[in-house]
Order: structure tokens, then C-alpha cells, then sequence
């Protein structure tokens, strides 16, 4: 298994590789596996962990979308529930086939939402998850015991997927390191080099862990970066102009009494236009998102006072219980990286949620998309590096690639926090017998125990508490007391695991706990 240090070593070599990735996000995760699975000699820098930013913060579903269906782009919505489909069929034992129910409030609601959602089951053809039902009154209660009944004329049943989008991103790395692929995170990439004719010939690096830089030189470059996209543009071309527009979703965590369901609910337009979901999701519910522009992109945005204000009062629209803020458990928000418009746009419903690719001079960049067409983008910009600089013509193989830890996500009724080792768990549970106290909790309200914690450092390349309680199991995600509460005991194990002193673990708790109580509503 290559471990860090010899994945630096590597990097301390006069090699050049083929590519380099910039950013650990879904697409470029996406982009090394497929790059790895071509035979193409690649290395990815993440400059905090992957998915830090956007890629763990989205409402966990693999969907073709509602909203885009009804504003006409069946394009975009065909492409996405077939890219949903391979999803489920290569990495099971993340995805998850989930109902949603809308509720109809109008005597006329259920059938026009039923004629569109069976033009949804159409377009996914034999990737079909369940066939969408116009339900009863009766029925649409049964489901969904919380919901206000008074007006409500009947509901309209389809499914789309679920997943865990920080557990996908590690296992991705996971498997474009399989592949063949360096992959690193807490690697800054600092400067991007070029020839006298403006050609990139690579990067310097810097490791965040010991500020050592080391200088990379790779045929291609591919920005990666998400929401950063231009800051990395900015290294070769100072005057590089913008080409991402920030959008924040907000999402608020609460207990799973406010639903009380397996099935999700789906408010189709809210007092501003958009659609909110209301998901079971690890035994909580997850509510959201919100759609907000935002001028300047930070790693870790912040809800704004309106954004949670939308929000509760929308559930208390349609849940008889109206959750108040110290019963949000969690709330967490990320920026989509929209690509811009040809003209400014203060509407985020115009801008485009396709990708686009640019490239020029040796830097290819991948710029709006989601986390469903990760796949299809990784692909597309590995066919753009082939044809634009005279790499040997080499299929996609990443439709049938099964990603690290894929099983039938049919057969498997272990719990959620087990259950996303997929293929790896017997591994890991026989890694956990072998130390008593890997058995014993992080936290009495929850499963996670300390066993994952040491297998999250040595197996799935967590370097901080923020890297095992945030992306590796979700607690940050689902209660940030709790997390707040697990982290010393994590920050003791890390210690332990990677060599460190008491004066590390201080620093580590003080970042955690800093960021956490963001994660909190005051």
C-alpha cells in the first residue's frame, strides 16, 4: 500500500508525470480514477482533505433533477439518471434507492406532478429506481406521519438515490491509488510553472504537515479546484478573469422525531420558487438547501441569518412540528461551483448547473457540474487532455470500474456506520478485534467507535480530528455537540496513530472545536 511517505518520496523524483490534478473534490477524485484507469501517470494534491469543501456538503442525493426537468433540460436530466444508474451498480454500498413523497395541496397538484415524474421514469429507462404513483390522502399519511394534513388532497411516490458524499470521495481516492495513482491530501499547490512559450510544465507543492515544497512537472495540468478554480488560474495569469460564481446551500440537521419516516418529503416550490428536501439520512433528518449567490468563496462558508430563517419556516409549513434552533443539530453549507454566465446573473436558478472545460496552454479546467455527473466530467476532461495534447487514444473504462468497496446494495442490511465499508468490512472487523479498546464508542449516542478512528489514519488517509469526525464517520455532520464531545478521545488515537506530542494535540482540538461550534446554532 503506498503510504505518505512513500507517496512523498515519489514526489522527490525527476519523474514527469503524465497529469497532475489540482483539488479533491468529487471531480477531481472523478478525473484521477478515470486519468489512473487509462494508464495515464497521475498524481492529485488536495490542499485540506478531499471533499474539505463542497463535495461532503451537498443534500446526499444521486438525482437527474426534478427542478431541471421542469425548467426543460431533459439533456442535463437523461445524462444524470444514467450516471445515477452506474452510481448505484458501482458503488452499492453507498447508494441508496429512496422514496419521496410529494404532497398535493391543490386538487389539480398530483397530476401534474405525476405526468412529469413518469417523463423522469421514462428518461431513466432500464436505470429505473421505481415507478413514480399518484397516492391517496390516506396513504400519503401513512408515509409520512408529521405532515400537516389539513388541505392535503393526495401525494405523488418516485424514487431517486441517496448516498454519502465524503464516504464516496475517500473511497474514490482509494481507488485511484489502487489504479495507480499518487493521491495526497494537505498538499497546497502554491505555483503553477511554465515554459517561455506560457506552456505549464507543473507545480510547486507545498505539505501542509512539515512546509516542505516540492517542485512537480507533469505534461498536462488539470484544475480541479473547485470553487477556488480561479485562484488557481490566477498562478499562471494574473489577470485571469473570473470564470466561477459561488452558490451557498444551507442544511440543517435535526432528529429523526420531526419525520419519524423512511421516506423523504419533497416540498416542490417554497415561497422563493425552489424545491426542499426534508431526508431521513444516518438516522437523523437532513433539510435543505438553499440557494444564495455569494461573491467570495470560502472553505468553510457560513449560514446567513435569512438562509435558516427559509428554512424552519419552511418545515413548519409542512411538518406539524416546527423544530426550534437549539434542536438543530447541525448545519452545514457548501458552495456550488457554478460556472459563470456570459453575463452576470443575480438569479441562481439561471445559471447553469451543466460543466464546462477550458483549455489552454496546458492547464485544463473543469469548472460548475455536481456531484451525480462526477463520472461523466472526469471523463469528458480526460478525452480533452487525450485529443488536445497527443496522449494515446484510450477508452473510458470507469462505467463498469467498480469503486473501492462496491457490493450489491440489495444484500446488505448491516448499519450505516458499518455498512459504508462495503467490500472492506470484513477487513475492518477483523482489524477492530485486534485491540479491546477499539470496540469501545466515541460517544454514547452513537456507534462510532474508537477501532474506526485508528483504521480511518492507517487505511483511509485521515490526517486530523476534523478528517475522521467530519468525513470518515459523519458526527460533525449529524450532531456537533457530540462531536465536539467524541474529540478528544479521536485527537488521543490520531496521536497515538501518527507520532505526534501533547502539543499537537492541543492544537488539534483547539481547530476542531473552533470550527465545530460553526456547525452550531447559537
Amino acid at each position: 500500500m503506498k503510504t505518505r511517505k512513500t507517496q512523498l518520496a515519489a514526489l522527490a523524483s525527476d519523474k514527469v508525470f503524465d497529469i497532475i490534478i489540482v483539488g479533491g473534490g468529487a471531480s477531481g477524485l472523478g478525473i484521477a480514477v478515470d486519468a489512473a484507469s487509462r494508464g495515464l501517470d497521475s498524481v492529485l494534491f488536495e490542499w485540506h482533505d478531499f471533499a474539505k469543501g463542497t463535495s461532503s456538503k451537498s443534500t446526499k442525493l444521486v438525482h437527474g433533477g426534478v427542478r431541471y426537468l421542469q425548467q426543460g433540460d431533459v439533456k442535463m436530466v437523461k445524462e444524470a439518471l444514467l450516471e445515477r444508474g452506474l452510481l448505484e451498480k458501482n458503488a452499492g454500498h453507498l447508494f441508496k434507492r429512496q422514496e419521496f413523497i410529494i404532497p398535493n395541496y391543490t386538487w389539480w397538484g398530483g397530476y401534474y406532478y405525476t405526468i412529469g415524474l413518469k417523463l423522469y421514469d421514462l428518461l431513466a429507462q432500464k436505470f429505473s429506481l421505481g415507478r413514480s404513483t399518484l397516492i391517496s390522502k390516506k396513504k400519503t399519511i401513512a408515509a409520512l406521519p408529521t405532515l400537516k394534513t389539513e388541505g392535503l388532497q393526495k401525494g405523488v411516490s418516485y424514487y431517486d438515490g441517496q448516498f454519502d458524499d465524503a464516504r464516496l470521495a475517500v473511497n474514490l481516492a482509494q481507488t485511484a491509488r489502487d489504479q495507480g495513482a499518487l493521491v495526497m491530501n494537505h498538499m497546497r499547490v502554491v505555483n503553477l510553472l511554465s515554459d517561455a512559450e506560457g506552456n505549464a510544465t507543473g507545480v510547486v507543492v507545498k505539505d501542509m504537515e512539515t512546509e516542505a515544497e516540492y517542485t512537480v512537472h507533469a505534461k498536462v495540468v488539470v484544475n480541479a479546484a473547485g470553487i477556488f478554480t480561479d485562484k488557481v488560474l490566477k498562478l499562471k495569469d494574473a489577470s485571469h478573469k473570473k470564470t466561477v460564481v459561488p452558490s451557498q446551500g444551507v442544511h440543517l440537521v435535526l432528529d429523526e422525531e420531526f419525520l419519524q419516516s423512511e421516506t423523504a418529503l419533497m416540498i416542490p416550490k417554497t415561497s422563493d420558487g425552489r424545491v426542499l428536501f426534508i431526508i431521513p439520512w444516518n438516522g437523523k433528518v437532513l433539510a435543505g438547501t438553499t440557494d444564495t449567490l455569494i461573491k467570495k468563496p470560502k472553505i468553510e462558508p457560513v449560514a446567513l441569518e435569512s438562509e435558516i430563517e427559509f428554512i424552519l419556516n419552511t418545515i413548519g409549513q409542512y411538518l406539524t412540528r416546527v423544530p426550534n434552533r437549539d434542536e438543530v443539530r447541525s448545519v452545514f453549507v457548501g458552495l456550488r461551483p457554478l460556472a459563470k454566465p456570459k453575463k452576470d446573473e443575480t438569479n441562481t436558478k439561471e445559471v447553469s448547473r451543466s460543466h464546462k472545460i477550458l483549455s489552454e496552454q496546458g492547464v485544463v479546467t473543469i469548472v460548475g457540474g455536481k456531484w451525480t455527473t462526477y463520472r461523466k466530467m472526469a471523463q469528458d476532461v480526460i478525452d480533452t487532455i487525450i485529443a488536445d495534447y497527443g496522449f494515446e487514444q484510450t477508452p473510458s473504462q470507469t462505467k463498469t470500474l467498480p469503486i473501492r468497496g462496491n457490493i450489491d446494495s440489495n444484500q446488505n442490511n448491516t448499519p450505516a456506520h458499518l455498512r459504508m465499508y462495503g467490500g472492506d468490512l470484513e477487513a475492518f472487523l477483523s482489524f477492530q478485534t485486534g485491540d479491546s479498546a477499539y470496540n469501545e464508542v466515541l460517544h454514547a449516542n452513537y456507534p462510532y467507535t474508537q477501532g474506526q478512528v485508528a483504521w480511518a489514519v492507517r487505511e483511509e488517509m485521515a490526517r486530523s480530528v476534523e478528517d475522521v469526525l467530519a468525513r470518515r464517520v459523519r458526527l460533525l455532520f449529524l450532531d456537533a455537540r457530540a462531536a465536539i464531545e467524541a474529540a478528544p478521545k479521536v485527537a488521543e488515537i490520531l496521536a497515538k496513530e501518527l507520532q505526534k506530542d501533547s502539543e499537537w494535540e492541543k492544537s488539534q482540538l483547539e481547530s476542531f472545536n473552533k470550527l465545530a461550534n460553526q456547525y452550531l446554532l447559537n
